[in-house]
């Protein structure tokens, strides 16, 4: 069993909470980035005290029903979130790329058929508004265990692409459920980083088993290691398992999170 982590509670991530806000942003350009990618970055006096503190931090994105639509705040009351005419528009969860500290957000849409984010990005243009609420919460993860190993597909590429601009790690490992072009376009740099590309569409569990062989010529220390774990909600929980049931690490070091669910 790999139980030396269990002495290192400060090494631990740490949650943070945020009161929760919802605040208009709006357009003010987009581009397209890797082919696969609406990089859309949003401006608005709203986002004044907005903190997103971290990597892999989720907001909230609210989208009109109707492209002409004008989204209002909804209304924080002792009962709840009340949305105008008790109708909450249609939302999805994104991931801040980056944020300056002021009045400029930076996220990354993912282009897919049928998504209602996806569709949004791909019709954007400078002066639309959304609603974003969020983050309620935040984990923060320290940057500089020894060993560090992450699995994403295109999803959870742009939470990836904040991180490693912050990791200071002595071995890197990055499994990709993503096109290796894909890939390394949009992660121009990847110095340090033991990249393993595993073609779009394998982050789903009945996939699990050539990820899970490659997985197990891995070593994986003692002690000072952080695994972050994303893509299909079955596949995630299932690489969890493997990690901390099969390999006896640490839960606490290893974070699996879904980012979508298969229908």
């Amino acid at each position: 069993m790999h139980s030396d982590n269990r002495a290192s509670r400060s090494r631990a991530p740490q949650r943070v909470r945020n009161e929760l806000r919802f605040r208009h942003i709006t357009v003010a350009s987009k581009t397209l980035v890797a082919g696969e990618f609406w990089r859309v970055t949003f401006h608005g006096s709203d986002l004044a005290g907005f903190n997103s503190a971290g990597f892999d931090d989720h907001i909230k994105l609210f989208f009109p029903q109707n492209s002409d639509d004008a989204l209002q705040l909804p209304q924080m009351t002792d009962e709840g979130i009340v949305w105008p005419n008790g109708a909450r528009p249609p939302a999805r969860d994104y991931t801040p790329l980056a944020f300056d500290g002021e009045a400029s957000l930076t996220l990354d849409f993912y282009i897919h058929d049928g998504g209602v984010a996806s569709n949004w990005a791909q019709q954007a243009k400078e002066g639309d508004r959304l609603i974003m609420g969020g983050p309620r919460g935040s984990l923060v993860v320290p940057t500089d265990y020894g060993f560090q190993l992450y699995v994403c597909d295109e999803t959870g590429l742009p939470a990836f692409k904040r991180r490693q601009a912050a990791i200071e790690a002595q071995e890197l490992h990055l499994f990709a459920c993503v096109d290796e072009a894909t890939g390394r376009d949009y992660l121009p740099d990847l110095s340090g980083v033991n990249a393993h590309w595993l073609g779009s569409g394998a982050a789903e569990a009945n996939k699990l088993d050539a990820l899970i062989a490659a997985l197990d010529s891995i070593a994986v220390p003692s002690s000072d290691y952080f695994i972050w774990l994303t893509g299909e909600g079955d596949f995630a929980k299932a690489l969890g398992d493997y990690f901390v049931e099969r390999r006896g690490l640490d839960g606490t070091f290893v974070r699996a999170v879904a980012y979508w669910h298969a229908k």
